[in-house]
């Protein structure tokens, strides 16, 4: 059935615009000192303001970037783009470099890691109060963790030729319907691209604050775990008991996903009272709720609109229905400069759209459990030999199960490289099947095997990194008509931050209960 929508959409008139996807790209970095250590500075003025620029903002900490790309069609594009982006912002960090990975580098105290500061607007506001609780509820090291974020829709000309078999449906309700099949095969499978993407099985021991942690010591300053593929994805990383324990999202329908999110973001959560909402100095976090908004929730993929700055997102979901989805489980690639390479990216647009295609039954709580159960073995285990994973019940080898998929892949990399015209989808198959018949070929493994082979350091190896990366970029310079245009764009970016009039806290008070009030209604 699946092959048989496959063929069909590569059959049609139409194929070369029904093959052609939305992407864009978020990459998070830290800035850190020569040393090592974690930039102390504001965040660059040459970036504009960061409550408005639409390509380097600051994520959690003001130590932090973001880097957007503008949405692309293709996937050389996007990734030139991101790199051009990179280009500009070492312009702007003097000494500075760019922390090459997702675990981060050498921490100071939890309380003292800066937080992002957008102003003194209510929307300002806003974004630190959320950061800041955030800071209480997880401990500030936890959100120095940088990932990749990857944006995926299918094109115009997709959705309008696979509605044809659903007539009754409206396009929103149809759209909205296929894109929550997609998210449930991408979840059921999750382990795969954590598998050949996780590139985290080490850290820094500055971000260990517990005594157990159940890590080896490889050297003075490096904990790991042998057969891990990224941490970041585990306990050590963006997960949260409290939302595992309380909150059962749901995937099987927008509705469902929008209710369990209003839900957390409206019930109290008894820890997160004690923690306290208010002080001298404003308000603590955004309210004493299971969630503080959707943006809290953390998952391997998101559900995305593109709601107005300041619109409520659940109440723009529900009108609007889903325009994108956002996958969430990316590590930084530290052997990329960019952090992320074109095979990859077309890796996924393979791996998505095969999702999409397939048969996407509902999860059940079985399936929910499963699907945790193979991801957390994967983020822990994924390179240790004969790891087995459940499969609708039964084991099955984590590598017998990843060849199945590739089996059935390949297929789809045939027709998109001859709607293309190209060999890239193939050869982007090739390249990771290599990954899954040797484990130590993924970047996990040569991370590991690097720190295990030489004397370095987890520290030395991401500064070696971070400086290796730094010369690549400073070795293409940005044209003139380049270089003026990011000028342009930070300088609109001060213009639109500084239409936000500023707010007492009394303001911000009343702004910030309204907020809160939307989700309610």
């Amino acid at each position: 059935m699946r092959n048989d929508r496959l063929f069909r959409l590569a059959d049609s008139n139409d194929a070369e615009a029904i093959f052609t996807f939305n992407r864009g790209i978020e990459r998070e970095a830290l800035r850190i000192q020569p040393s090592g250590l974690l930039a102390d500075t504001a965040h660059p003025a040459e970036f504009g303001s960061k409550l408005a620029h639409s390509l380097v903002t600051t994520d959690f900490s003001e130590s932090q970037l973001e880097i957007i790309t503008p949405v692309h069609t293709s996937s050389e594009q996007v990734l030139t783009k991101l790199e051009k982006i990179h280009q500009h912002v070492y312009q702007g960090l003097e000494s500075e470099l760019l922390w090459p990975g997702s675990m981060p580098c050498i921490l100071p105290a939890d309380e003292t890691i800066p937080l992002a500061y957008y102003g003194d607007s209510n929307l300002g506001r806003l974004k630190t109060t959320y950061r800041n609780g955030l800071g209480l509820r997880y401990g500030r090291s936890m959100q120095t963790i940088c990932a990749i974020h990857y944006n995926f829709s299918p094109s115009s000309a997709f959705w309008s030729e696979v509605k044809k078999s659903s007539p009754d449906e409206t396009d929103q309700t149809f759209r909205s319907r296929r894109y929550f099949d997609l998210m449930r095969n991408f979840r059921r499978l999750s382990w795969l691209p954590l598998y050949l993407f996780g590139s985290s099985p080490a850290l820094h021991k500055s971000f260990i604050q517990q005594p157990e942690h159940d890590l080896d010591l490889l050297d003075a300053e490096t904990l790991y775990m042998p057969f891990a593929t990224s941490l970041r994805s585990g306990r050590f990383g963006y997960q949260s008991t409290t939302q595992a324990d309380l909150l059962n999202t749901c995937f099987n329908s927008l509705d469902n996903y929008i209710d369990t999110l209003r839900k957390g973001i409206t019930t109290p959560h008894q820890n997160y009272r004690e923690l306290g909402f208010e002080s001298n100095t404003g308000l603590n976090q955004l309210n004493r709720n299971i969630l503080q908004s959707e943006a809290e929730f953390y998952t391997s993929v998101r559900a995305k609109g593109a709601p107005q700055p300041g619109e409520n997102f659940l109440s723009h979901l529900k009108d609007n229905g889903v325009s994108y989805i956002e996958v969430r489980l990316l590590d930084v690639n530290p052997f990329e400069p960019s952090g992320i390479r074109l095979s990859q990216i077309d890796f996924l647009d393979l791996l998505l759209m095969y999702c999409l295609l397939s048969d996407s039954p509902q999860h059940d709580a079985s399936t929910c459990e499963a699907v945790t159960t193979n991801f957390m073995r994967t983020v822990y285990e994924g390179r240790k030999p004969d790891l087995k994973l459940d499969k609708d019940g039964a084991d099955i080898k984590l590598v017998e199960w990843a060849k199945q998929i590739f089996d059935e892949l390949r297929s789809f990399a045939e027709v998109f490289d001859r709607v293309t015209n190209s060999h890239r989808y193939t050869q982007s198959l090739d390249f990771h099947y290599e990954l899954i018949t040797d484990s130590q070929l993924t970047p996990s493994g040569r991370v590991l095997a690097h720190l295990q082979n030489t004397t370095e350091s987890y520290k030395d190896f991401s500064l070696r990194q971070a400086e290796n990366h730094k010369n690549y970029f400073s070795q293409l310079p940005l044209t003139t008509k380049e270089t003026e245009s990011f000028k342009k764009v930070s300088a609109q970016s001060v213009e639109t931050a500084a239409s936000h009039a500023a707010s007492t806290p009394a303001d911000f008070r009343q702004y910030a209960a309204d907020f809160q009030a939307a989700y309610r209604s």
